[in-house]
């Protein structure tokens, strides 16, 4: 249990919300679904404990998470998976949410490893890592993290290179949106789960409209 935990970066109450979470993406989706989900987590970790030494030095590794960071990841997709129950159909708000959290993901733990960060409040140069911020690297990472999204969805559900751009640019969009929210977190309104799960509905409602 111990080395599983090392290599999601869950604690059991993590781990344990997070297979309930892909019981309930695979029953109500599908494999495919579910294999997208999993994805994302494998990208995620290579995306965290990528620049390990970099990072702990800035005081910005995140060595293990709980059940926050799962909901706050997972809370946009199930609900995603549960618009069918009222005739919706699921596919575009999921992969928009997934390609917004991973968007975010790439943006903050890659984003973080190069490049002069600007505070979106002030428009000045800032800390690496502080929420809020923006840099040209990151971005570049936010929408290549959202790009990889809308690769997998290409395997799995047979997305066109029209569709697979729009969801680069809807994650892209939600991961900006999450950086606004994080002016607001560094003001002591609302935390980082907060902003992850507005970032993720961001992709949902983009992602049920344009794909």
């Amino acid at each position: 249990m111990k080395k599983i935990e090392k290599i999601l970066l869950l604690d059991v109450p993590g781990l344990i919300l997070a297979v309930l979470l892909g019981f309930f993406v695979l029953f109500f989706g599908g494999i495919y679904y579910l294999l997208t989900l999993i994805l994302f987590l494998v990208l995620s970790v290579i995306a965290t404990k990528y620049g390990y030494n970099i990072k702990k030095s800035l005081g910005i590794y995140e060595h293990e998470r709980s059940w926050e960071n799962v909901v706050a990841n997972g809370f946009a997709p199930a609900v995603a998976i549960g618009l069918q129950f009222f005739g919706i159909f699921p596919l575009g708000a999921y992969i928009g949410s997934i390609a917004a959290i991973t968007s975010d993901k790439f943006a903050s733990e890659l984003g973080a490893l190069a490049g002069k960060p600007i505070d979106l409040s002030t428009m000045k140069p800032a800390k690496q890592g502080k929420s809020g911020c923006v840099s040209v690297f990151g971005l570049l990472m936010s929408f290549t993290g959202a790009l990889l999204i809308g690769l997998i969805a290409s395997l799995f559900f047979g997305f066109g290179p029209s569709k697979i751009i729009f969801i680069g640019i809807i994650g892209f969009v939600g991961s900006l949106i999450d950086s606004l929210f994080g002016v607001l977190e560094e003001k002591g309104i609302g935390n980082k789960t907060t902003t992850n799960i507005i970032c993720s509905l961001v992709g949902l409602v983009l992602g049920h409209l344009l794909l």
